[in-house]
């Protein structure tokens, strides 16, 4: 159901948690729908990303302009589109945003020694992406920074000119649009108005003529369990048995959202037991 856009999920998974329901006395949680980080070890899951999607829109003139007739005479909103959505992260992945990667705590001694263990270099890494591309040669650091720290991404633009061939077009209204993926004790509620109000000044220091709108189009919460929970203990057991392997324990990039459904509507403990190999290839 989640994996097909059910819009009815999670009212299912609250309603049937109360008492008498299909899911009342359960004393744990175990959801098999992410992978290993490789191919070669597998894993156990105690964390995920959850995600804030925001639309950021300037808009002009009435209608889409020429160049060669209102170049350098009007404000032109892809140049002050351009201009705001390079102040969000820099080239080595700091989010510009004030506010956002400050919420984060620094990792323990103990939590590091976590990703030290993990059979996943930066080798790996760049053979994933198909190209020589890490942020840094620190297996540490970038793994944290794939699992455990936010990230911004810049997704696209909508509105703007992007076919083949030379059109000298400026458009009247354009979009750009970008994520944060979040980690605790983030959530949407607490980073959009960072976001609305960073953007905001930014965009009244350029002293355009241009108009500025921003639309959160979608959130999902960051989830992390206690992974020395007995549910992942007996993982571990069972891990051991079938594979004869100690798992890898890892915290995913992505997002699983109805996994913090089960977390806070069970209020027990949930386990994410990949299946998949790392070159599966997820959707």
């Amino acid at each position: 159901m989640e994996e097909s856009g059910s819009e009815g999920l999670d009212d299912l998974v609250k309603k049937e948690s109360q008492p008498r329901g299909w899911f009342d006395g359960v004393d744990c949680v175990c959801i098999s729908d992410n992978y290993w980080l490789n191919t070669r070890t597998p894993a156990l899951t105690y964390g995920l990303r959850g995600l804030a999607y925001f639309k950021l829109t300037i808009s002009g003139p009435a209608r889409d302009l020429h160049s060669g007739v209102f170049g350098r005479t009007v404000h032109e909103p892809m140049t002050d589109l351009i201009c705001l959505m390079s102040k969000l992260v820099d080239v080595s992945g700091k989010i510009l945003v004030p506010g956002v990667d400050e919420m984060v705590e620094p990792p323990t001694d103990a939590e590091k020694a976590i990703y030290e263990k993990l059979d996943y270099s930066v080798a790996d890494v760049e053979e994933s992406a198909g190209g020589k591309i890490a942020l840094s040669a620190s297996k540490v650091d970038v793994l944290m920074g794939r699992m455990r720290y936010p990230s911004l991404s810049l997704h696209g633009i909508e509105g703007a000119f992007s076919g083949a061939g030379a059109k000298t077009v400026i458009p009247a209204k354009v979009s750009g649009k970008f994520s944060i993926r979040l980690v605790p004790p983030q959530t949407p509620e607490l980073v959009e108005p960072l976001v609305i109000q960073y953007l905001t000044s930014e965009f009244s220091k350029l002293n355009t003529k241009n108009k500025l709108s921003i639309e959160n189009l979608h959130g999902g919460k960051p989830w992390v369990a206690d992974h020395r929970h007995w549910n992942f203990e007996a993982a571990k057991i069972a891990t051991r048995a079938v594979y004869k392997q100690e798992p890898d324990l890892t915290r995913e990039g992505g997002s699983i959202p109805v996994t913090l459904t089960f977390a806070e509507s069970l209020g027990v403990n949930v386990l994410l037991l990949p299946m998949g190999r790392g070159d599966d290839g997820a959707q």
